[in-house]
């Protein structure tokens, strides 16, 4: 799919030729994986319009969101964003598979959540897929008898359960080198709040939701200092706007 680039300079890209140059560039820390974070957005900030984000996105929103799943390792996604989206196969076209195999990866990446309550949406389709492989890090025990996925449960003790924990568990024992948080809200402002986010890709939706009770991209705790975001590139189709920002 065509955008037209205006930052860092002017020209027409695809996604394909964008996140190919940012998976050959990206350098992971030694004791974590490369993080980005993925979100839409309505002009007015809010990140959902009845529970779900799916009202915001547009064709070229998908084309990054799925460009990004194909070259990533692994997905973190919140136990609630699971629900409400109903979360099916990561890569749900051979196509798109296929690229991954020709690049060295395997067919899809991993999916990671994590739930101190051991409250896991089994119903969804996801956990019906033979190939999907699914990790859960929880510090009860999920019940997960009955899924079709290939799933691992990490137990971690409560105090043990950070998101710096959980990362360094996908770095080290899963080979991740590249993680997409996806969401929620909750999630994002946790990893922010440990300082694990390394880039931001914002589509910002041309829709304005004028008011309710969606959040924005990020909730939680405010930071104790703001986090500078420095734009890495910005592209334009119709009237959504598409960012990347860099955190570190």
């Amino acid at each position: 799919m065509e955008f037209r680039q205006l930052l860092p300079g002017l020209g027409t890209v695809n996604e394909y030729e964008l996140l190919d140059s940012l998976a050959r560039e990206t350098v992971p820390p030694p004791d974590r994986p490369f993080t980005i974070a993925n979100f839409v957005m309505s002009v007015d900030g809010r990140a959902t319009i009845d529970g779900q984000s799916g009202g915001l996105g547009d064709d070229g929103d998908r084309a990054i969101f799925h460009g990004l799943r194909e070259h990533v390792d692994a997905v973190l996604v919140g136990t609630a964003t699971l629900r409400a989206e109903r979360y099916g196969r990561v890569l749900g076209k051979p196509e798109r598979r296929r690229r991954r195999v020709e690049r060295g990866l395997g067919p899809e990446p991993l999916l990671a959540t994590v739930t101190r309550s051991g409250e896991i949406p089994t119903d969804i389709p996801v956990f019906a897929e033979p190939e999907a492989r699914v990790v859960i890090f929880s510090s009860a025990a999920p019940d997960v008898t009955g899924c079709g996925a290939q799933v691992e449960v990490v137990s971690l003790d409560p105090a043990q359960l950070t998101l710096t924990t959980v990362v360094r568990h996908l770095r080290n024992l899963h080979g991740v080198r590249t993680l997409l948080c996806e969401g929620g809200p909750t999630l994002f402002g946790a990893l922010l709040q440990e300082d694990l986010v390394d880039d931001l890709f914002v589509t910002l939706a041309p829709k304005l939701a004028g008011g309710g009770q969606g959040p924005t991209i990020a909730s939680g705790p405010q930071l104790a200092e703001p986090v500078p975001a420095r734009i890495a590139w910005m592209l334009e189709r119709g009237d959504s706007l598409y960012l990347r920002y860099t955190l570190h």
